[in-house]
């Protein structure tokens, strides 16, 4: 059932009413504000998080990564008898990668990342 907005304030001028009516639009404003604040920071916490939680993956990965092309290299050079021909076959393996990574950066890096962090923010 609608009720008349106007029936309690009767005995109101129109300027009380006006005043009131300014008060209620501040602190809607005031509280949209505090809103966007707070979804602001939720959003900003949980993108933080979740980048620091995959560098510390990362992190672990290039130790392992690392550890192991040193393995690597020094077994195929003693394969090879001479251990400098494994670090040049590996050092060669990761120069041909990087060349796919910079041709294809925009396709394996750039986009999905990009759609990460925008995925990220929306939800």
């Amino acid at each position: 059932m609608k009720e008349n907005i106007f029936k309690d304030n009767e005995m109101e001028n129109p300027k009380e009413l006006f005043e009131s009516l300014i008060e209620k639009g501040e602190n809607y404003g005031k509280t949209t504000l505090e809103l966007i604040k707070l979804k602001t920071i939720d959003k900003s916490a949980d993108l933080v998080s979740t980048l620091v939680a995959w560098l510390i993956v990362i992190l672990f990965a290039v130790m392992f990564f690392t550890l192991i092309n040193i393995a690597l290299a020094l077994w195929i050079g003693q394969l090879m008898s001479n251990v400098g021909y494994g670090f040049f076959i590996i050092a060669g393996f990761y120069l041909l990668l990087t060349l796919v990574c910079i041709i294809f950066r925009k396709q394996l890096i750039k986009k999905p990342v990009n759609e990460t962090i925008v995925k990220q923010l929306l939800d």
